[in-house]
């Protein structure tokens, strides 16, 4: 099937661009323009026709890309058009009409890309990552993995593994024959080589999940401290119900932020204390979990919490930063315990000393995480995939131990398939819909 879909984005713009891949791509061309053919890779000022009619629809340029030379593979065209909804539906109408012809599905020209060997399976979630990248470290990382060089290390990992299982299996086939004493202690070593190098990659603090993903900071602290009012100031708009009454958060509520290039989700959590509502008891349980599950918390408190060590000491921690809300009502008798844990003085009010906390967030931020080089893994799957290899490798090496090959190549076949799964460079039908369905369609 020729597949075609709006690769810009919906709604109206100075330009739309729509994609067609297959083997009717020419055919597409053809009838809804007339005159002489694009040339290949040339953009090409055309009218652009309802099909079977001279209705003109508009006019914009066309871009043919013979295959294999082209994103997909595949014979491939983009129609540059008016930005219209009225346009675009038109032209999906036209190309609806030839036979063999059909809206994309989510993700779909990247997946033939990837099924035609344009591009492996990690390129493919860069392209994803890219695409829905919100701020700047997000996108630097994104371009990393389209590089390639994460895709390198993986192969290198594989092909060792690889090299070191032909030795294995040459011992296999040939049992009378004894390995020379150089080649059994090279594969001792390049095995514990390959898995040292991937269990240091997995002692990463998750770095690559977080970026991509968001770091999350929970907002938490006794009641009518400022926690609400802090997450509006953060979003610059009245995401929470700030209110006198105590108690009035009582579900954890949620934000994406971008802190200074950082994406994080902020939460705003109900209010610590004690309390014989049900809802609120409740509530204040999400907050401490949410706590716990926090990359970061800001613990806000007022000079009058006094109840500080009984509730709170405990989220005090080498990722908190306590923040003393209110400081403009005075802290001459402030609590002397609150003073060994260096709080920042805010008030939200007078917006006093907020520019300090943003500053601490961020180095609390990039002094815990953001300082670990050579980000490798930047999904869940990926870190699936190299426990298991290390798994099936340590496998291998007690059985090799035992000079039991048999056994043991099976599990240097595992783990190099783990390896493969990563890039794709086996059989992964079964995770490419999961893949690629997180996709725009259009891409």
């Amino acid at each position: 099937m020729t597949i075609y879909a709006l690769s810009s984005g919906s709604g109206i713009s100075g330009i739309s661009v729509i994609r067609v891949s297959g083997k009717e791509t020419k055919n597409i061309i053809s009838q809804l323009t007339n005159g002489t053919f694009p040339k290949p890779r040339e953009a090409t000022l055309k009218k652009i026709n309802k099909i079977n009619t001279n209705e003109l629809i508009d006019e914009g340029i066309i871009i043919w890309f013979p295959g294999p030379q082209s994103y997909t593979g595949e014979d491939m065209a983009e129609f540059h058009v008016h930005g219209s909804r009225s346009v675009v539906e038109a032209i999906h109408q036209s190309i609806s009409k030839i036979k063999n012809c059909r809206l994309a599905d989510p993700g779909e020209f990247t997946k033939i890309a990837f099924q035609n060997g344009k591009i492996n399976l990690l390129k493919a979630e860069s392209i994803a990552d890219l695409i829905s990248s919100e701020t700047e470290i997000q996108r630097q990382q994104a371009v990393k993995i389209m590089s390639g060089k994460h895709s390198e290390i993986y192969n290198f990992w594989r092909e060792t593994l690889l090299k070191i299982l032909s030795n294995i299996e040459a011992k296999i086939d040939f049992p009378d024959e004894n390995l020379p004493k150089d080649i059994l202690k090279n594969i001792k070593e390049s095995s514990e080589k390959v898995k040292n190098e991937i269990k240091k990659v997995l002692d990463d603090q998750k770095v690559g999940e977080r970026i991509r993903e968001g770091f999350k900071i929970a907002i938490v602290g006794p009641t009518n401290a400022g926690k609400s009012s802090l997450l509006n100031y953060l979003s610059r708009r009245e995401v929470a119900i700030v209110s006198e009454i105590a108690g009035t958060t009582r579900d954890v509520i949620e934000t994406h932020l971008n802190i200074d290039g950082l994406p994080v989700i902020v939460s705003d959590t109900a209010g610590i204390r004690d309390s014989k509502d049900e809802i609120e008891k409740k509530g204040i349980r999400l907050a401490l979990k949410k706590s716990q599950n926090a990359d970061l918390n800001i613990v806000v408190i007022e000079p009058k919490s006094a109840d500080f060590t009984r509730f709170l000491k405990g989220l005090v921690s080498n990722k908190s930063i306590l923040v003393i809300n209110k400081s403009d009502l005075g802290v001459d008798n402030m609590v002397s315990e609150f003073k060994k844990f260096n709080p920042i003085y805010i008030s939200l009010k007078t917006e006093k000393n907020l520019d300090e906390l943003i500053k601490a967030i961020k180095d609390k931020l990039k002094n815990q995480f953001i300082n670990v080089e050579n980000i490798l893994i930047t999904r869940e799957r990926h870190r699936q995939h190299l426990e298991q290899c290390v798994f099936q490798l340590e496998k291998f090496q007690k059985k090799n131990e035992l000079q039991d090959f048999d056994i043991a190549a099976e599990d240097l076949r595992l783990a190099t398939r783990h390896l493969g799964i990563i890039v794709g460079k086996i059989d992964v039908e079964e995770i490419l819909g999961s893949i690629f369905n997180d996709f725009c369609i259009g891409k």
